[in-house]
């Protein structure tokens, strides 16, 4: 098998559908796209993605911001500069848990809560 990264998906899940749609929406100003469910047990919402270009980094990280267990893995979003995306948390319904931090060489992370509870990061090279 060719070398690929270690995720290829990731599901958020939530509780409220257009809420939380509306919230990335207006967060990470994408619009998001339904895919359908062969089993018709789930709602799902994509983010945009190209499908051919598959997987993303990842890593295993332990941090006072998070914990493991039930909700213990965070989704970072790639951005141009987090300080931008996380101006517009707060006003969409969620809370920035920890503002624009250096993380040295790989850049900067903004820690932020959804309107579901879910944690996630922004992350950005600027």
């Amino acid at each position: 098998m060719a070398k690929t990264n270690a995720i290829g998906w990731f599901d958020i899940y939530v509780g409220d559908m257009n809420r939380a749609v509306a919230f990335y929406e207006t967060v990470l100003q994408q619009k998001l796209a339904p895919i359908g469910d062969p089993t018709g047990e789930t709602q799902v919402m994509s983010f945009p993605a190209d499908m051919s270009a598959y997987g993303t980094g990842g890593a295993l990280v332990k941090s006072a911001y998070a914990r493991p267990g039930a909700g213990g893995t965070m989704v970072y979003f790639s951005v141009e500069d987090c300080a931008n995306e996380a101006s517009r948390v707060a006003a969409a319904g969620g809370k920035v848990m920890r503002p624009k931090f250096s993380i040295g060489e790989f850049g900067w992370v903004t820690l932020c809560e959804d309107t579901e509870g879910n944690l996630f990061g922004l992350s950005s090279m600027k």
